[in-house]
């Protein structure tokens, strides 16, 4: 392939990093005995082949140098055979790269909806003056960064160094970090990360609970520790599925009437039956690990407090669906997960649990973890098949199905991560036994990202038919007077004190109309700034479409440019006309956005409309919304934040 580079060249450090990525990555390529302007002389198809490696080499010299320079992107290109155009259009989509020079240091501050009026404000405050003519370290808005239940939240993204979280965060403590001396062989994260796991379980039921499933290893094994995580019944289910097979596993997955946890509710066992059913080869499996809906965080604790439990229950959805390989993909903005995943990944494959003769049972499985960079469309799931394959996170039109040509066109079974933690109970107890709790197509446990003001927030576990009234008590009620709940997160909806004895099932939630979703409950009480919450879920939807198709590229900035002017008082015509206008860029983005993005875009307010809580505008409301700002910005300055573009 000819390679219209331009005459840029990558310093060492990028070349260094880009090379070693590629020897990791690809070691079956021979080494290049000089770099020639248009070619390599590993070109050819078997290169072109490899472009599904481009997101984990951008995410190397990014790492490695803070940002992705002309000439790093062009060695790039070069090594992968991408064209250089294509090259740069994938890094630009991803929030957390920048293709502009910057510090080596960036700080990301939630000021999303459960961060910016829980302290994440005045993080911002602090650090527009303590960072101000730093070249060290600067800062920039970022969107949920899932650590809802220890508001506010921080992610520090540093080049040669591990990244950070911190939360709950302050302003002393984050400028202290951001200025700290460099730490490159990551003994500062390594501490923090014990400093925070000590806290990342908040909930009291996840330790003192009697009846938790999912949850029950969370804060009592050390998950760093095989050998405690066997000692928990750890790969019993495996153990279970190998015996039964594959056959008996879907009809046990069936008996439990599992559906997927990620808000689309699809039957586990009839996705898997036909993967496993597809004659065409290979078959791929994917988690999906990119939870990035505001106010979720449920998978985070999972994956922090028992990576071992995704890791066996992928190797059970690889066995009984013929996949060989599982992509675990990974939102990049979860750095301890990240980082207790792939010590357990190294952990499993050393002790044979992964390879090629899993337990000595004769099948192979292994797991390829991804990390995302910054991007909530990759959550839907032919997104992040693209992502994987190299490309842009855009959806594509469907059918066809992921399951019967997904990843690389072949037939993929892609389960989000509390789904698969479901697979190891439905084995340990078996699939009737499961569906004897809940009922419908609401049967076992479910996950709550519970949030906002409430006594303890957290991740709680309660059995489907749990009442919303049971689920707040048992997070130490509401702090102050009830006003609403956001259920389902930002594509979901709001529900009303008087919706409180509703059922938390799938059936139950439909009838309020409302949504499950991915498990959000947020809670707000009657000193909330409703109004700037919805300009600021209206702004996630605006910056985080991918822009593929109008309805979703253009409606989505109308409807935040509406709401603006209602907050301002100061519509086009009249406060009716506005919220006529809502209403029909909510029918176009429904019924014809390409995915959900922007099918669900309008939900929450639309459900904010119907039930009276949009309040009437103020006439000295000034400002571009509650917050004091209006686009994402670095030090300041609108810039490569989580924001537009993408």
């Amino acid at each position: 392939m000819d390679l219209h580079l331009s005459s840029a060249s990558p310093t060492e450090g990028e070349r260094e990093a880009i090379d070693a990525a590629f020897a990791m990555l690809a070691p079956t390529v021979p080494e290049r005995d000089g770099d020639v302007a248009t070619r390599s002389v590993h070109a050819g198809h078997a290169a072109r082949s490899r472009r599904h490696l481009l997101l984990p080499m951008l995410h190397a010299v990014h790492d490695a140098v803070g940002w992705l320079s002309e000439g790093a992107l062009n060695h790039v290109a070069r090594t992968l055979q991408v064209p250089p155009a294509e090259v740069y259009g994938v890094a630009t989509f991803y929030a957390m790269f920048s293709v502009e020079p910057r510090a080596p240091r960036v700080v990301h501050v939630c000021d999303d909806v459960a961060c910016g009026p829980f302290g994440g404000e005045e993080i911002i405050a602090e650090l527009e003056p303590g960072l101000d003519g730093s070249t060290d370290a600067c800062w920039v808005r970022s969107p949920c960064l899932g650590l809802c239940e220890r508001a506010p939240a921080v992610l520090h993204q540093r080049a040669g160094e591990p990244d950070l979280s911190q939360a709950p965060a302050t302003p002393s403590s984050v400028l202290q970090a951001a200025q700290a001396p460099a730490d490159p062989t990551g003994e500062q994260a390594s501490a923090a990360d014990h400093a925070f796991a000590d806290t990342t379980v908040s909930a009291p039921q996840t330790r003192t609970g009697e009846h938790l499933r999912l949850l029950r290893r969370v804060g009592v094994v050390d998950p760093g520790s095989l050998d405690d995580y066997r000692a928990a019944g750890g790969y019993a289910a495996l153990r279970r599925a190998v015996d039964l097979g594959p056959t008996r596993v879907i009809a046990e997955l069936k008996d439990a009437s599992l559906t997927g946890r990620g808000g689309a509710a699809f039957p586990t066992g009839v996705k898997w039956e036909t993967v496993a059913a597809t004659p065409e080869r290979p078959h791929h499996l994917i988690c999906n690990a990119d939870e990035s809906e505001p106010g979720t965080f449920k998978d985070r604790v999972l994956m922090e407090g028992d990576p071992f439990g995704l890791i066996e229950a992928m190797t059970i959805a690889g066995y009984v669906t013929g996949a060989t390989t599982g992509h675990l993909y990974i939102r990049g903005e979860y750095p301890l997960a990240t980082r207790r995943l792939q010590d357990a990944i190294a952990a499993a494959r050393a002790r044979g649990y992964l390879g090629d003769d899993v337990m000595g049972e004769g099948f192979a499985f292994d797991i390829d973890l991804r990390r995302g960079a910054g991007a909530y469309i990759c959550g839907e799931e032919t997104a992040l098949l693209e992502s994987i394959e190299g490309y842009r996170g855009e959806p594509r039109n469907k059918p066809p199905f992921p399951a019967t040509a997904g990843l690389f066109g072949k037939p993929t079974a892609i389960n989000n991560v509390e789904t698969l933690y479901d697979v190891l109970e439905v084995l340990n107890i078996g699939g009737q036994a499961f569906a004897s709790v809940g009922g419908g197509k609401s049967t076992g446990s479910k996950l709550f990202c519970v949030s906002g003001a409430v006594g303890t927030p957290g991740v709680y576990e309660v059995d489907f038919g749990t009442t919303l009234r049971e689920l707040l008590d048992l997070a130490g009620g509401t702090r102050g007077e009830l006003r609403t709940v956001l259920l389902g997160g930002a594509a979901g909806g709001f529900v009303m004190p008087s919706d409180l004895d509703t059922p938390l099932t799938l059936e139950g939630a439909r009838e309020i109309g409302a949504t499950l979703g991915s498990g959000v409950v947020l809670v707000f009480d009657t000193a909330a700034d409703l109004t700037g919450t919805l300009r600021r879920i209206a702004a996630f939807f605006r910056d985080e479409s991918c822009g593929q198709c109008v309805p979703c590229r253009v409606g989505t900035v109308r409807q935040e440019e509406a709401l603006a002017r209602l907050e301002r008082d100061a519509p086009i015509g009249s406060r009716e006309t506005e919220l006529a206008l809502l209403d029909d860029l909510a029918r176009v983005m429904r019924d014809s956005s390409i995915c959900g993005l922007g099918q669900t875009a309008p939900s929450a307010v639309m459900s904010a409309i119907d039930l009276g809580l949009i309040a009437a505008p103020s006439r000295n409301a000034g400002g571009p919304d509650s917050n004091g700002h209006a686009h994402p910005e670095v030090n300041g300055h609108s810039g490569n934040g989580h924001g537009g573009g993408r």
